[in-house]
């Protein structure tokens, strides 16, 4: 690593910061709460405005990462600090807006803020992954470790930043311009320091995409890898935003929320761990043990309900689901693919949403118990998936490295 690309490696890291407050702040009630009562709809309405985000990061992925594979990871970085500095203030403008609109711009600005996220992360993964190229995983990582971070001070923050206006409603617009102006800082702050894709179009010309994806030789493990980014994401999406509804009705547990504690405590101390282990480890090994360590909690979880198995349940899958899995699976694929970074992160994001929108979708009209089977089932495909990948990853390599 040269020590030149730190100042550049820290800019990227704290755009994912903000990311973390940005990508969950619409999930909070009080947030919900304050929206829905200046627009004059359900707090319920509000899930909508987060589904947006979802929309934004679909239509965008599919061009984001040839962007960023052709223009550079500074152009894409860029687009997306701006994109979500014009979401993240958006919202604020479309609260003072009230019921003259307001709901349909904040529709609208969470729209770009998906955009915003799509541009980051196929900018900011390849990015970060050249920069520290010694340790690729430990490098993706950081990003999951940044998010994590801002989004146990997002209470911290939603405190002190809560204000009443005129109408006694309490307003959390400098939380959001807040953030915004970070984005617009960082926005500068990228074009002052060198990446390391941009040195190397300065020594010699860069091949361009169509030739690169004229050269490169899709496989079945390379399918196997994008659609692990389905199914790891179905494991975490699914317990986070479903297993405390089964901890009620078949657990007995009248109120579980010390969950989401024991579950970001896993997600963290796997991101420190799991970044050690890395450096002994190959990456690769991780797509098999972390999905069947998950698949053999969930069942356990199934069989066992009851309070103390939640707790150990939220605890495990917040490590080995949502402690960097995702971020490890990105990094095997770059190394798969090394001339198209930015276009096979965005296939692996791509992956990730649709599993967001059509698992999700498909448990809101599901029992608890019927979606922490169809949890196993997603769980149980990757681990034959990350099987399969193992098997084959040596020869693979061998012959990408040719």
């Amino acid at each position: 690593m040269n020590k030149k690309y730190l100042p550049s490696a820290l800019i990227m890291y704290l755009n994912y910061f903000i990311h973390g407050v940005g990508c969950s702040v619409l999930g909070q009630a009080v947030i919900k709460e304050s929206l829905a009562a200046s627009w004059g709809v359900d707090a319920m309405k509000i899930t909508a405005i987060s589904a947006a985000l979802g929309l934004g990061r679909l239509v965008a992925l599919p061009f984001a990462g040839p962007l960023s594979d052709k223009l550079g990871r500074r152009i894409s970085t860029a687009i997306g600090s701006a994109s979500y500095a014009v979401y993240l203030i958006g919202l604020a403008l479309a609260f003072n807006a009230g019921t003259n609109g307001g709901y349909m711009i904040a529709y609208v600005c969470a729209v770009i803020g998906g955009i915003a996220n799509s541009f980051l992360d196929t900018g900011i993964y390849p990015a970060v992954n050249e920069i520290f190229y010694k340790y690729p995983a430990v490098a993706t990582m950081g990003v999951k470790f940044f998010i994590s971070i801002s989004q146990m001070l997002l209470p911290f923050l939603l405190g002190v930043t809560v204000a009443l206006t005129a109408n006694g409603l309490p307003s959390y617009n400098r939380l959001f311009i807040g953030c915004g102006i970070g984005y617009a800082i960082l926005f500068v702050l990228i074009f002052l320091f060198p990446l390391p894709d941009q040195d190397a179009k300065g020594s010699g010309e860069k091949e361009g995409l169509i030739a690169s994806l004229k050269h490169t030789r899709f496989t079945l493990e390379s399918a196997a890898m994008i659609i692990i980014g389905f199914t790891c994401t179905g494991t975490f999406q699914l317990w986070l935003n479903c297993a405390q509804n089964f901890a009620v009705t078949n657990a007995g547990w009248a109120d579980p929320s010390i969950m989401q504690t024991y579950y970001s405590a896993g997600t963290i101390i796997a991101l420190i761990v799991t970044s050690i282990l890395t450096r002994k480890i190959k990456d690769v090994r991780f797509i098999l043990v972390y999905p069947a360590i998950c698949l053999a909690m969930l069942i356990i979880v199934m069989i066992g309900q009851n309070p103390t198995l939640m707790a150990i349940g939220a605890f495990v899958i917040g490590w080995a689901g949502a402690g960097g899995l995702l971020q490890i699976v990105t990094s095997v694929c770059n190394l798969l693919f090394p001339r198209i970074k930015g276009t096979v992160t965005a296939l692996v994001m791509i992956a990730s949403s649709l599993c967001n929108y059509t698992l999700l979708s498909a448990a809101s009209g599901m029992t608890p118990s019927a979606v922490m089977i169809m949890n196993i089932i997603v769980t149980g495909i990757g681990v034959l998936l990350g099987l399969y990948v193992n098997l084959r990853y040596k020869n693979r390599m061998q012959n990408t490295n040719a």
